[in-house]
């Protein structure tokens, strides 16, 4: 037992230090520009064997899409669903007319905890949308997309899982980088799908323990309430 707990420590401070990295990158670039109005965007674990990497958030106009079902995923959103790691995106989105803002959020969520991110709304920039990868998996993520801020009171969307198709799953723990696995940085094509869609959870195929790492959708709650 001793063993499994600093196996899931060490893993749990490696998907952390993914995450600094990345909020260092947004702290330089995030600069939501203009007098826009504050909101909380606050992202809930919903699953009860899944931790989910600290979740990006966008804010957009009604012509961004970070994706689109049964389409290729973007490697930046593959990056993120295999690894947790938001770098890529927060690398592109600076120069896409169609964002304002991106924030990476301060941690992982563990199963039924939630983290707050504060962002910026302005003009047509209205639109939030949210992504996290669910750890003990190949390429699972969370998402909501496109969702609008309230114009009055606070709002509550419901995130499924998705499959990013960008890497076989084979639930192994050679490939997967949460815990009890602890193997980022590797990835095995064969055999993935190819293009976005709802995820069909694990299955006991490999290393993972459907009883303690499947879900069922909704994964995430995402709640976005204005800031006084």
């Amino acid at each position: 037992m001793k063993r499994r707990t600093e196996r899931v420590a060490t893993v749990l401070i490696g998907l952390c230090g993914v995450m600094a990295s990345t909020v260092a990158f947004a702290g330089g670039e995030e600069g939501f520009p203009g007098e826009g109005r504050r909101y909380g965007v606050t992202i809930t674990n919903l699953t009860r064997g899944q931790v989910i990497t600290p979740p990006i958030v966008i804010v957009h106009d009604a012509a961004f899409h970070l994706f689109s079902p049964g389409s290729a995923a973007i490697p930046e959103l593959a990056a993120l669903a295999e690894e947790g790691n938001t770098a890529p995106l927060q690398g592109i989105l600076p120069a896409d007319p169609a964002v304002l803002g991106a924030t990476t959020a301060p941690g992982p969520l563990m199963p039924g905890s939630s983290v707050t991110v504060e962002v910026s709304v302005s003009g047509p920039y209205k639109y939030i949308t949210a992504a996290g990868m669910l750890a003990i998996s190949n390429d699972a993520f969370f998402a909501i997309r496109g969702e609008s801020v309230p114009a009055t009171g606070e709002s509550t969307a419901e995130a499924a899982a998705y499959d990013a198709g960008s890497e076989a799953n084979l639930e192994l723990c050679r490939d997967i980088p949460g815990p009890p696995c602890g193997n980022g940085g590797v990835r095995n094509t064969a055999g993935a799908e190819g293009y976005v869609h709802v995820h069909a959870g694990i299955h006991g195929i490999g290393d993972l323990d459907p009883a303690q790492h499947d879900w069922r959708n909704p994964v995430a709650e995402v709640r976005i309430a204005p800031i006084r």
